[in-house]
């Protein structure tokens, strides 16, 4: 079967993280890349890959069967609406948008132009959270009543990024909401949320240190979502699960094999993305799966803001 050839937007540490972990792969290969960047254009060069200056010369030089976004977060809208113009298959990076009318406007435009949109997502693709989720499913830890979310980084990242990812929330807190949606089945509810103040200096307007959030779940159980950017043993993310019957902690990204299990996630959602373009039943996040986890980051940031839901 012929490699699925995939165009990159956004040659960023996104982008280059995604260009690792799909070099392996029997599946697709990245045959192009646009970041309007010279240097960053200039980093990523290798025979075979096509450079361009945006996604409009990208999309023009043709031989693409979709397009992977991983440009800025305050970008994806744009691209989703450009991409799905020329009739490409979309896999965004989260959020696909910096508001919940951005994502909904995302999810819009790809179904006008009947294009497969799917939102990166990557903790579906875990190995150890799928089997999570099978057991959550086949009643083994009998009946859910908590999932604890925890995403801690080493560092923060670069000032210039952490002003247009839209704060701690829409930047980390969205896979958090979309993982407990998946896991338990049940829709976020009322939220409880605190953050800490920012600690670099200078400080970055609207993006807080660490956020804690607390939240009801349509089912009867209950969502914890704890977040930082300060971590001594590296990046790492877990969940803990409590049930009737039983519970499991799975740690699915922890040093030392944090990288390796981030970057075999990602190739497993773009070979997954393939075989839905295919036509076998998606696995991967939809935009109105995104909007969901976006509805529930802005709320939290709400809160933090102004004081109690209403």
């Amino acid at each position: 079967m012929a490699l699925f050839r995939l165009g990159l937007l956004g040659a960023g540490r996104m982008g280059r993280t995604h260009l690792r972990a799909l070099a392996g792969s029997d599946v697709l290969r990245v045959v192009a890349v646009a970041d309007p960047l010279e240097s960053a254009r200039a980093a990523v060069e290798a025979p075979g890959v096509s450079v361009h200056a945006d996604l409009a010369a990208m999309l023009r030089a043709g031989g693409l069967d979709g397009v992977l976004i991983a440009s800025s977060s305050d970008t994806h809208l744009a691209g989703i609406a450009e991409a799905a113009a020329a009739g490409m298959p979309i896999l965004c990076e989260k959020p696909c948008g910096l508001s919940s009318r951005e994502g909904q406007a995302a999810a819009a435009v790809a179904a006008a132009a009947r294009v497969p949109l799917q939102v990166a997502y990557w903790r579906r693709f875990v190995p150890g959270l799928r089997q999570l989720k099978q057991r959550i499913v086949a009643g083994e830890l009998g009946e859910l009543y908590l999932a604890a979310c925890y995403q801690w980084d080493e560092q923060p990242p670069a000032a210039s990024f952490r002003t247009r990812s839209g704060g701690i929330f829409m930047d980390m807190a969205v896979h958090e909401f979309d993982q407990i949606r998946w896991l338990s089945g049940q829709e976020i509810g009322a939220l409880h949320a605190v953050a800490a103040r920012t600690l670099s200096d200078p400080p970055v307007a609207g993006d807080a240190e660490s956020a804690q959030v607390l939240c009801a779940l349509s089912g009867g159980a209950t969502g914890l979502v704890s977040l930082g950017r300060r971590f001594p043993l590296g990046d790492v993310c877990k969940v803990e699960v409590f049930g009737t019957t039983s519970a499991e902690e799975c740690r699915f990204l922890w040093p030392p094999a944090a990288d390796q299990a981030f970057l075999e996630a990602l190739r497993l959602q773009a070979e997954s993305f393939v075989r839905s373009v295919g036509g076998a039943t998606a696995e991967g996040a939809s935009a109105l799966d995104a909007v969901a986890a976006i509805d529930a980051a802005e709320r939290a940031a709400r809160i933090v803001q102004n004081g109690e839901e209403r």
